[in-house]
C-alpha cells in the first residue's frame, strides 16, 4: 500500500514538473523531451534526475508556443511524432546513444536522414570566427607554416539537421537586479541537447534557433549610416577639423569611432591600453567636446580595453575603491564574473559618460581568454553581455555593442568588430564569404576595418583602386566603418584622394544613405526571423549547386544580390572582370541597366564608377534622397519601381530609431504597383501602428528606372509632372507631402515599349567617358554631327523627354554603327582603338 501511494505521489510530482514548462511532451525520472517548434527538439538526460530550467548562455528562452506532435508511449519506448520528425528512444535504457536513440526526417522535409547520436555532419556550412587579426584574406600570417582561418561550425548543413551540446554550458542564475552567471551542478554524464530537423530550409532553421538562443536585438538605425574610424591622436580640435571637412564636402556621417587615445596611455601614466580618465591633453573639455558631436548630428563611441583593470593613478580611483568596500591602493585587474566589481566601474565611470553624451561602447577584449574566478567564462562572451545588458537595464536608449564574436549565443550582442585585417586584394576577396557566412550563427552585423587594417609593409599609401573597391562593397554590407592604424601614411578620408576616387568615395557614402530604409526594413526582419541582411544565396536556392559554389556572391536583402569586384580593372580599358552566377528569374544590373536572364553564368565587364548590384526584375524599393545623418524619423521616401514585374509589394519599416520601444511600438507602410501592358498603378498605402515622433506627413517620390518617360501621371483625377533624367533613364514624380495615415495612388501611362534594359543606361555614361578622354588626347577636335549626337543624347532627353522616340531612334541608328561614326570622328588611330575599348566594344588580349 506505502508503495502504491509513494507511486502515486511521484506521478504528481511528475504531472506538476510536466506543466512548469511548456512544452514538455515525455518526462521520466531521467529523460526529459521537449518541442519548441515542429522541427526542434530539447533532449536532457539528466542521471539524479535534476532537470536544468535555468537559462543557458545559448539558450536564454525557455517558454515555447503549442506546437502540434502525437505521441506513443508504451513499456519500452516513447515515439514522438511531428510534421518534420520521428524520435524513438528506447526507455530505461540510460543516457543518448546510437542504441536507444534514433531521430528521422518526416515525409515534409526537403532532405532526408535518420540520425543517432554520434553522427557526423559531412556538409556543415559553417559560421564565423572570432577575429580576422592577422589574416591575409583566410590564411594567418603569423604562424609557421601559415594556416587557413579555422571558421567554427555552423547551425547549418546539407545534411538536413543539427545537434547543439549545450551540456557544458554556464547558466544564467536568474538574480533579479542582474542575470549573472552561475556554474551547471549537473551530475557527471549529464546530457542537454538541442536537435533541429530542417532538411534545406534553412531560413527555417535559422528562426527556428532564435526561439530558444533569443532574437537579434534590432541596431539603432544610425548604425547603419556612415562611421568614421582611425586609430590616431586625434584632439578635440582634429575631430572638429575633420566633421568641418564632412562637412563641406556635403557627405553625411552619423558615427564617430574614438580610438583608445581619448584616455592617458603615456608611461608616466602607467601605459597600456586600459584607461577610465580622459586625456585632457587632447581633450581639455571633454563634456564640451561631445556637446558638439550631439549638435552636430554624430553619435560618440569610445574604445575600451578593460583588461588592467582601475589603477591607483585613475582620478576615480578612491570612489571605485569604496564602491568595492577595499582600501590596499592596489591596482585590481578585470574580474568580470565580480558583480560588485563590475557595478563598480560602471557606477563610477560608463554612466556618467554616457550621461554626457557617449552613445555605445567600442569593446575590444584581446587578453586571457578564460575568467580567472568561474571556470569556463569566457572573457570576450561574458563581456559582450555586461556591457549590452548593462545598456538593456539603464535609459531608454536602445542598447548596441560593438566588440568581437563570443560564440554560440552572441548574436544577442549585436554588432561585431572583425578587428586587423591586411590591406590586400586577397583580404577583400575573402570578406564577402566570411560576412555572409556568419549569418549561418546569425551573427549578421560584421563591422569590418573597410579597406584593411593594416599594410604588410609600414608606410606604403591607400592604394585608390582597392580602397574604392572596399568601399564599394562597403555600401552593400551590414556595418560601413572606415579604419586603419596609427600609419601616417594609411590616410582613408575622401579629400585625401584625388577627384575622380573621391567622387567615387561620396558616391558610396551618399548611395549607402540611400538605401537605409530598405536596409532597416530588412534588419527588422533579422529581428522577426532571424535572417541576416547579407545572406548566401543557398538560403533561396538550396537545390542548386551554384549556390554553395558562388561563395563571394551573396543576398543583400530580399531583392538585391551582390556579386563583388575583387580584382583589379585592366589598365588598358579600365574594366575589371566579374564572374556572375544570377539564379534563376530576371535581375536587372542596376549599374549599367541590362536585364539578364538567370539560371546562368556570365562573365561581366565594370568601370570604376560602376559595382554589381542585381536586383529582381519587378522590385519595389524604398530610398532616401540626400541627407546629412539619419537623426529624425521624417525623411522623404523614393519608391522605386523596376521594371519587369506585373506586381510588386514592399512593406516599409519605420521606428523612433533610438529608443527601447521597437518590439512594440513601430509602423509598417504598404508598397506595391500593379502593371497592365503600359498602363502601372502606384500605392503608397496607409500607414499601420505608431510610435514616437512619428510624422503625420511625409515628402514622397516615384521613381521609375530604366524606363522611357510617361505619357501622363495622375492621382486622383489631376495630374501630375515629373522630370526624367536622360543619363539614368529614370522617371521621378514629385507627390508633395502625403498624409501617411491615408496614402496615396498613382496612375501612370507609360509608352509602347517602354523598358530601357538594354545596357543604355551604362553606354551613356561610358560615351562621357571616352569623350573626356579623347579630348584629353586632342584638344583641338571638331565634333561630327553623328559625335555630337551620340554625347548629347542624355541632355536631349533630360530637357525634352516629349521628343524621346526621336531621340531614341536616332540614337539607336548611331550607336548601332559606333565603330563607323568614331573613324569618322578619330581616323583608323589610336584614339579610335582607345575610345572602342572605352565603350567596352572590344576585348582585351
Amino acid at each position: 500500500m506505502r508503495k502504491n501511494i509513494r507511486n502515486v505521489f511521484c506521478c504528481v510530482l511528475l504531472l506538476c514538473s510536466l506543466q512548469t514548462l511548456a512544452n514538455v511532451v515525455y518526462q521520466d525520472a531521467n529523460v526529459r523531451f521537449t518541442l519548441i517548434d515542429e522541427g526542434t527538439l530539447r533532449l536532457e538526460y539528466a542521471p539524479d534526475g535534476k532537470f536544468v530550467d535555468n537559462k543557458s548562455f545559448m539558450a536564454v528562452i525557455r517558454e515555447y508556443p503549442k506546437v502540434n506532435y502525437n505521441i506513443k508511449n508504451n513499456t519500452k519506448q516513447v515515439v514522438i511524432n511531428t510534421s518534420k520528425l520521428k524520435l524513438v528512444y528506447k526507455k530505461g535504457t540510460g543516457p543518448f546513444s546510437k542504441e536507444n536513440l534514433t531521430i528521422s526526417s518526416a515525409k515534409t522535409i526537403s532532405k532526408s536522414f535518420v540520425w543517432k547520436p554520434g553522427m557526423k555532419q559531412t556538409g556543415n556550412l559553417k559560421g564565423t570566427y572570432r577575429t580576422l587579426d592577422g589574416y591575409d584574406g583566410s590564411e594567418y600570417q603569423y604562424s609557421t607554416p601559415k594556416h587557413e582561418m579555422p571558421i567554427e561550425d555552423g547551425l547549418l548543413a546539407t545534411d538536413g539537421w543539427t545537434l547543439i551540446d549545450d551540456s557544458k554550458s554556464l547558466l544564467f542564475d536568474g538574480a533579479k537586479d542582474w542575470d549573472w552567471v552561475t556554474e551547471r551542478k549537473s551530475a557527471e554524464g549529464a546530457q542537454d541537447w538541442y536537435f533541429m530537423a530542417y532538411g534545406h530550409d534553412y531560413k527555417g532553421a535559422l528562426n527556428s534557433y532564435t526561439k530558444f538562443a533569443g532574437k537579434v536585438p534590432l541596431p539603432p538605425r544610425y548604425t547603419f549610416g556612415y562611421w568614421w574610424s582611425r586609430y590616431w591622436s586625434y584632439s578635440d580640435q582634429d575631430f572638429r577639423d575633420l566633421i568641418g571637412n564632412f562637412q563641406r564636402l556635403d557627405l553625411p556621417l552619423d558615427v564617430l569611432v574614438i580610438d583608445m587615445d581619448w584616455h592617458p596611455i603615456s608611461p608616466e601614466a602607467g601605459g597600456g591600453w586600459t584607461g577610465w580618465d580622459w586625456n585632457e591633453r587632447l581633450f581639455p573639455d571633454y563634456k564640451a567636446f561631445l556637446k558638439y558631436l550631439d549638435e552636430q548630428g554624430v553619435k560618440a563611441t569610445m574604445n575600451l580595453h578593460p583588461a588592467d583593470g582601475v589603477r591607483p593613478y585613475e582620478k576615480k580611483y578612491k570612489e571605485f575603491m569604496q564602491r568595492l568596500g577595499k582600501d590596499d591602493g592596489k591596482a585590481h585587474e578585470w574580474l568580470g564574473s565580480d558583480k560588485q566589481y563590475v557595478k563598480a566601474i560602471f557606477d563610477t565611470y560608463l554612466h556618467n559618460y554616457m550621461d554626457e553624451g557617449v552613445d555605445f561602447w567600442w569593446l575590444d577584449w584581446q587578453q586571457w581568454e578564460k575568467d580567472r574566478a568561474v571556470k569556463d567564462l569566457d572573457n570576450v562572451f561574458w563581456c559582450n553581455y555586461i556591457w549590452f545588458t548593462d545598456m538593456e537595464r539603464n535609459g531608454n536608449k536602445r542598447p548596441m555593442l560593438y566588440h568581437r564574436w563570443g560564440g554560440l549565443g552572441n548574436h544577442r550582442y549585436q554588432v561585431g568588430f572583425s578587428g586587423d585585417s591586411f590591406i590586400t586584394w586577397e583580404s577583400l576577396k575573402f570578406l564577402p564569404y566570411f560576412n555572409s557566412t556568419a549569418s549561418n550563427v546569425l551573427y549578421g552585423y560584421w563591422s569590418h576595418d573597410i579597406g584593411g587594417h593594416q599594410s604588410k609593409q609600414w608606410g606604403s599609401p591607400v592604394e585608390p583602386q582597392l580602397y574604392t573597391r572596399a568601399m564599394q562593397m562597403g555600401q552593400y554590407l551590414p556595418i560601413i566603418r572606415s579604419h586603419s592604424t596609427k600609419d601616417p601614411s594609411l590616410n582613408k578620408e575622401p579629400w585625401a584622394f584625388g577627384q575622380d576616387t573621391q567622387q567615387r568615395l561620396a558616391n558610396v557614402i551618399n548611395g549607402r544613405y540611400a538605401l537605409v530604409p530598405y536596409i532597416y526594413t530588412m534588419a527588422r526582419k533579422t529581428y522577426e526571423e532571424g535572417l541576416s541582411l547579407c545572406r548566401p544565396l543557398y538560403y533561396d536556392y538550396p537545390e542548386v549547386r551554384e549556390s554553395y559554389e558562388f561563395k563571394e556572391e551573396y543576398m543583400f536583402g530580399d531583392h538585391m544580390l551582390i556579386a563583388p569586384v575583387t580584382d583589379e580593372v585592366n589598365p588598358n580599358d579600365g574594366y575589371a572582370t566579374v564572374k556572375v552566377w544570377l539564379p534563376a528569374g530576371e535581375w536587372l544590373e542596376y549599374e549599367t541597366g541590362k536585364m539578364l536572364q538567370g539560371g546562368r553564368i556570365y562573365e561581366r565587364r565594370f568601370t570604376m564608377d560602376e559595382y554589381p548590384v542585381y536586383i529582381k526584375a519587378g522590385s519595389i524599393i524604398p530610398y532616401f534622397g540626400k541627407l546629412k545623418n539619419l537623426s529624425g524619423t521624417d525623411q522623404a521616401v523614393t519608391v522605386r519601381v523596376f521594371p519587369g514585374g506585373e506586381n510588386g509589394f514592399f512593406k516599409l519599416y519605420e521606428d523612433n530609431g533610438e529608443d527601447k520601444n521597437y518590439v512594440t511600438e513601430y509602423a509598417t507602410t504598404p508598397l506595391s504597383y500593379t502593371r497592365k501592358g503600359n498602363k502601372l498603378s502606384v500605392t503608397i498605402g496607409p500607414r499601420q501602428g505608431q510610435y514616437k515622433d512619428m510624422p503625420v506627413q511625409r515628402q514622397y517620390y516615384i521613381a521609375l528606372p530604366c524606363q522611357k518617360a510617361p505619357v501622363s501621371i495622375s492621382s486622383q483625377g489631376k495630374e501630375l509632372p515629373f522630370t526624367y533624367d536622360g543619363m539614368n533613364l529614370e522617371t521621378t514624380i514629385d507627390l508633395g507631402m502625403v498624409d501617411c495615415a491615408s496614402g496615396v495612388t498613382v496612375e501612370i501611362e507609360m509608352p509602347a515599349e517602354y523598358v530601357l534594359a538594354d545596357g543604355a543606361k551604362a553606354d551613356f555614361r561610358h560615351i562621357q567617358t571616352m569623350v573626356r578622354d579623347y579630348k584629353q588626347h586632342e584638344a583641338g577636335m571638331v565634333y561630327t554631327e553623328d559625335f555630337g549626337y551620340l554625347e548629347a543624347t542624355p541632355l536631349r532627353l533630360t530637357y525634352h523627354p516629349e521628343k524621346q522616340e526621336e531621340t531614341f531612334n536616332a540614337y539607336n541608328e548611331r550607336i548601332k554603327r559606333v565603330d563607323q561614326v568614331l573613324i569618322e570622328q578619330m581616323g583608323d588611330s589610336e584614339n579610335y582603338k582607345r575610345a572602342m575599348r572605352l565603350l567596352n566594344r572590344e576585348e582585351q588580349p
